[in-house]
């Protein structure tokens, strides 16, 4: 089976260009054309790690074909709007530092100091955390601390001055405000303000868990662990990173080793287990015990987890092709003109699941990239 993981892969690329990519699903839905967001940026990061994993330089060209129909020599960035400050718009900008590494052209800096001048421009909370877009005033999301905080990490150690403080602070901020002290779980969103109609007014926290979200948080803890270097708060990070690994195994289903789309409450009416924040868990347990951050055995569970995956949602079409279900298209908390996100669990259940879509293709892909490094 992992061979035909190769060629699924491979074949995504095969059917993509920039200007349409098979795996966003949402945009083809929504009938936007191709443009700067952390969907395809999620993949464009996987597909790098095929090629670095695999040698395959196939992989690392069409990502630096995708990026450059992007960003042009003077930095600017075709489609990014700085004026949204929105964090999802961020995340693409982390595959940059890549190419710049390997190709050494100046435009991928210039478009790295690009958005790192947006997210100095980003409104922050009272507390200091960004805000996770313009549109969501004084909220903090999970999905935002992945969509900046490795970006901001992979900035300081390249182009900055190596002062990791405000990611860590953020980072400390989210455990403080967003963890609940009875699970080890961490709460979808938080509004600073607790006003938001979602947010509860005494703790600013939204109803539910959401599986992504702690997945998205899951994820950018692994990776920043990998990019701060030793005394700069890279101590603090593993400290929270291990308590919510040790928590959320907690609730793996048995038999699949996968997690539920709402985490805490499995089995129940509508509930099903989910594959994006699944590979997402999955990865930051791999890639954890790889770095040491995790004991050994998490390898193991991750390892489960992944051939829980592919066991349940993994299937091949009469074509040969392979085909990712149980992806949870999109979830999200307001605006104040949808209240039919409002966090609660009847919502989180009732989002589209989707086959193929980037959402969980990109964690499925960056997982198996771990897999491959664990069993060669």
């Amino acid at each position: 089976m992992y061979e035909a993981i190769d060629r699924y892969v491979f074949s995504l690329i095969e059917r993509s260009t920039p200007e349409r990519t098979v795996w966003n699903i949402e945009k083809a839905r929504q009938g936007i054309p191709t443009n700067w967001n952390y969907i395809d940026g999620c993949m464009i990061t996987a597909l790098l790690a095929m090629s670095d994993i695999t040698g395959d330089n196939r992989y690392f060209d069409f990502a630096r074909t995708f990026i450059d129909a992007f960003v042009s020599e003077d930095g600017a960035i075709r489609t990014f709007d700085a004026e949204k400050h929105t964090l999802d718009d961020i995340n693409e900008g982390r595959v940059l530092f890549r190419l710049y590494q390997k190709t050494g052209m100046e435009k991928y800096r210039r478009a790295a100091q690009t958005l790192r001048d947006a997210l100095e421009k980003q409104p922050r909370t009272f507390e200091g955390s960004f805000w996770h877009k313009q549109i969501y005033p004084n909220q903090v999301w999970l999905d935002g601390i992945y969509m900046a905080m490795p970006f901001l990490a992979l900035y300081e150690s390249q182009f900055g001055d190596g002062d990791y403080s405000d990611v860590v602070r953020q980072i400390e901020t989210v455990r403080d405000r967003m963890r609940d002290d009875r699970t080890g779980l961490y709460y979808h969103g938080y509004d600073a303000s607790r006003t938001a109609f979602w947010a509860d007014p005494m703790t600013g926290l939204s109803q539910s868990f959401w599986l992504r979200s702690i997945g998205w948080f899951a994820v950018a803890l692994a990776d920043l662990i990998e990019i701060l270097p030793a005394g700069a708060g890279r101590d603090t990070l593993r400290g929270i990173f291990a308590d919510l690994m040790a928590a959320v195994w907690r609730f793996s289903d048995p038999e699949t080793g996968m997690y539920w789309q709402v985490p805490d409450r499995p089995g129940e009416a509508g509930n099903y287990l989910e594959s994006s924040g699944s590979a997402m868990l999955a990865y930051a347990m791999l890639k954890g015990a790889r770095l040491g951050a995790l004991d050994g055995e998490y390898a193991d569970h991750g390892q489960k987890t992944f051939d829980g995956i592919m066991q349940k949602y993994l299937t091949i079409a009469e074509n040969g092709d392979l085909n990712l279900g149980g992806i949870c298209l999109v979830a999200g908390l307001g605006p104040e003109d949808n209240r039919r996100r409002d966090g609660s669990y009847a919502y989180y259940i009732s989002e589209p699941v989707v086959e193929n879509d980037a959402k969980g293709v990109a964690p499925f892909v960056l997982c198996y990239t771990e897999i491959k490094r664990r069993n060669g």
